[in-house]
């Protein structure tokens, strides 16, 4: 028999059983939209989180300070206050490929102007910060290395800060009090949003390093030196430099820990998104299991087939059809209904995602890999689960099959 002949007949049998065929495909089409569905929502969380991540700038090093422990327990990184001026100054000066450096000194406090007042982050940074962060102003103007030299009283402010303080004025040129010490906004931040641990990126003070250390924070050491390399080649090299630099600045001989961590931009992306790929992956796994069973249904159904048309495979292999013609038919038969349900399952997984997003306000990615991929796998499964009952129709004696009552 002819592969065309072959194919007109398989698509005959599907024909003649519409509803049937529809059902049986409606496993591909549930099993498939799912999966689609799952895995975009899945990449889209791991998409904002990268995207959070690169918020922190390009090509970044951040270096933190140790941990105390004070009656057994341990405070997190910066707790210890190990890194100095001089440490940021030394990888500023002697580590190569560092194009920007910004000493930070973090701290909260109350700020106030006027009779409004808000609790808020303070940052201690350096001129480069803004650089390093990629954070443009909206309106005003950075303070300068001549302010930090002169630990001078200017602020810049996130947007978020901005509102709650001084409502929809302006607050370039204004007074901030900050514990009762009169800064002057020089700048505004352009938004940002949340960052990937949570917290709203805009609800910051920044001011010049030597500004928090004497006027709000105190003290004289640093909660963590921000880094920036000129591309993400330097970022392994810089970062093997910066721990050897500090090590012998702080004088950390043999085997001893480090009293600071040494993290690039690649090592907390990485972090960040493990979370959202092993959802995307339990996800994935979940929705495949309905693609196996709509696979299961497949294998059912022609089994359920080669009984009902035993008498039919019979006559045909009695007027000339060989064995490998009828397990062709019965894989096309197969592999059909479950192209169509992927073609089908496609489309409702698309909608399905962008209707979670628009409702929920769930991130979704699909890409067209995916697509392809899901496609794939359902034609794989039709081939896999029916080629079971096509090998049974296509073994079938020609003389038993036709009579076969």
């Amino acid at each position: 028999m002819r592969f065309g002949s072959t194919f007109k007949v398989a698509f005959r049998a599907l024909r003649r059983n519409k509803l049937r065929s529809a059902l049986t495909a409606l496993g591909i089409i549930i099993g498939v939209g799912a999966v689609i569905a799952m895995v975009g929502i899945g990449n889209g969380a791991k998409a904002q989180v990268q995207a959070q991540i690169a918020s922190l700038g390009q090509n970044v090093i951040l270096v933190f300070s140790g941990s105390t422990t004070a009656s057994g327990i341990r405070t997190g990184w910066g707790g210890a206050g190990t890194l100095k001026i001089e440490d940021a100054e030394a990888i500023r000066r002697e580590v190569p490929g560092v194009i920007g450096v910004s000493e930070e000194v973090v701290s909260t406090s109350q700020v106030a102007a006027g009779n409004q007042n808000w609790f808020t982050r303070v940052l201690g940074e350096s001129p480069d910060y803004l650089d390093i962060r990629q954070w443009p102003l909206a309106a005003g103007a950075p303070f300068t290395d001549q302010d930090v030299r002169s630990a001078n009283k200017v602020c810049i402010i996130g947007k978020t800060t901005a509102s709650e303080v001084f409502g929809n004025d302006d607050p370039v040129g204004q007074t901030l009090r900050i514990k009762n010490v009169p800064f002057i906004v020089t700048g505004v931040l352009t938004p940002k949003g949340l960052s990937a641990q949570g917290p709203d990126q805009d609800d910051v003070v920044i001011m010049p390093y030597t500004s928090a250390m004497k006027r709000v924070a105190g003290g004289t050491t640093l909660r963590n030196i921000n880094v920036q390399v000129a591309s993400a080649a330097d970022l392994a090299p810089a970062q093997q430099q910066i721990t050897s630099l500090l090590r012998q600045r702080h004088n950390i001989r043999g085997d001893r820990d480090d009293d600071f961590t040494v993290r690039n931009q690649q090592e907390i992306a990485e972090a960040a998104t493990a979370t959202a790929d092993v959802m995307t992956g339990l996800l994935g796994a979940i929705a495949g299991v309905s693609l196996v069973v709509g696979g299961i249904g497949i294998m059912n159904i022609m089994l359920v087939s080669v009984t009902e048309r035993t008498r039919e495979i019979g006559t045909r292999m009695a007027v000339g059809a060989h064995g490998r013609d009828i397990l062709t038919q019965f894989l096309i038969e197969a592999v059909s209904l479950s192209a169509v349900g992927g073609l089908l399952g496609i489309a409702l997984g698309v909608s399905a995602s962008k209707v979670l997003s628009a409702v929920k306000h769930w991130p979704s990615l699909i890409s067209p890999m995916s697509i392809l991929v899901a496609f794939l796998v359902s034609a794989a499964v039709g081939i896999f689960f029916g080629f079971y009952p096509a090998r049974t129709a296509a073994s079938l004696d020609p003389i038993d099959a036709l009579r076969y009552e």
